[in-house]
């Protein structure tokens, strides 16, 4: 079996599948595991930290994990750093097979934080059977330090390693997600996969063709140019009467937007097109704009709006075209309201005056979803914030699509992690 440690919602799972694979995830939240049942994965709704070691010895080819990130992300207080000496220590212990958690936890100053050493666990047992065959690992990049440890514990063991920064827009994600990783094998050399994409479009060479240009959030999303969000409904908490994970000042009901006229629906199965059916399209229209996807036409108005994607509301949130990837997403916090903002992209035609600038409007979970490589349909279980708390947290089914095959043997065909639909 491939054993999935903290399996989330299926992240990793989602990818396997597409690869033709199944793994066994343990996973504690109630609704990441709805949501992996929904989607037919098998799991064991358990806590890593107490769960046995016994029943996968002697049938685990590989083991993923990628413990819980909150102690250790830019979104949180980071508290996973200040225990870091700690978390140190239980990966030595656990690697000569002593067991301290319990005495170490007691010193950390965020319980979570001791979570990223349980890998270890599991691994000093499975390698007394001379397994797994491979090992691949993802946290956010200030675990990386970690990640080094236990790459000098598993090259003891007789590994191929490698350990270092990914970026998940350079494997074709439409979000600039950077993540630590760690990849180990006994039978194969351990490397990152090739980049599939780039900032830039490359040219061709005499060593192959050149990598494409980023995903954008626009191509990812299907929306054409002159598509804008549509606002969500919403006059209170999510279905079931669950916590909105956004700021009550926010929510815009739709009859008001539809009164601003600030917003026009996106089309079913929209197709984003060509930058040439964009020139051409604006020169016929006698608009003269030639600037492509994210700028949106509308007379009633009689201003063009740029529209971009907010990753938060503090003063220093990135703020990104939809002409570009996404920043990385975090959810989970008040303070990471993540919205889809106008700015003018042309003056008032003549004799108009200036339009009112319109409202923010939040991004949705499908929305979310997409941007994190997972297909426009994946069925997320839970109100909106329990949505959104799986989404930010899950590894981008893509780039582990990127990670995961060579170990098993599989080509990757990007075009099966479909996303918008």
């Amino acid at each position: 079996m491939i054993l999935d440690l903290f399996a989330g919602p299926g992240g990793w799972s989602h990818s396997l599948s597409v690869l033709g694979v199944r793994d066994v995830g343990l996973e504690w939240d109630a609704w990441a595991c709805k949501t992996r049942a929904a989607a037919g994965q098998v799991t064991i709704r358990t806590d890593v930290a107490r769960y046995p070691t016994r029943p996968f010895l002697g049938r685990t080819r590989g083991l993923i994990a990628s413990p819980p990130c909150q102690a250790w992300s830019m979104a949180g207080k980071r508290l996973g750093l200040v225990d870091q000496p700690l978390v140190h220590q239980a990966v030595e212990d656990l690697a000569t097979g002593r067991d301290t958690r319990e005495r170490l936890l007691t010193a950390c100053r965020d319980e979570r934080s001791l979570l990223a050493a349980e890998p270890m666990r599991y691994l000093h047992a499975l390698n007394s059977v001379g397994e797994p065959e491979w090992v691949a690992m993802e946290e956010v990049p200030d675990v990386l330090p970690l990640w080094r440890h236990y790459a000098a514990v598993l090259r003891s063991w007789g590994y191929s390693v490698w350990c270092g920064i990914l970026n998940a827009a350079d494997y074709g994600v439409p979000q600039t997600r950077r993540r630590a990783i760690l990849l180990a094998s006994r039978v194969r050399t351990a490397q990152p996969p090739p980049p599939t994409h780039a900032q830039v479009t490359e040219p061709d060479s005499l060593f192959g063709p050149g990598r494409t240009r980023w995903v954008s959030m626009a191509e990812a999303l299907g929306w054409g140019a002159t598509d804008r969000p549509t606002p969500t409904v919403c006059a209170g908490g999510g279905p079931g009467g669950g916590p909105e994970p956004f700021p009550s000042g926010s929510r815009k009901m739709l009859s008001d937007a539809r009164e601003r006229g600030t917003w026009t629906p996106r089309p079913d199965g929209a197709v984003l097109p060509s930058r040439r059916q964009r020139a051409s399209s604006a020169v016929h229209r006698g608009t003269g704009d030639r600037r492509g996807a994210g700028v949106s036409a509308f007379p009633t108005v009689g201003q063009r709006w740029s529209w971009s994607l907010r990753s938060n509301n503090q003063a220093n949130a990135t703020v990104r075209s939809i002409e570009e990837p996404a920043g990385t997403l975090f959810f989970g916090h008040r303070a990471n309201e993540c919205t889809w903002v106008a700015e003018p992209a042309s003056a008032p035609s003549h004799g108009t005056a200036p339009a009112a600038v319109p409202e923010p409007i939040r991004i949705t979970a499908r929305e979310a979803g997409i941007l994190q490589s997972f297909p426009a349909d994946y069925p997320w279980a839970g109100n909106k914030g329990q949505r959104f708390s799986q989404i930010g947290n899950a590894v981008p089914p893509l780039l582990a699509g990127h990670l995961l095959a060579p170990h098993l043997g599989k080509t990757l065909n990007p075009a099966d992690f479909t996303l918008a639909a």
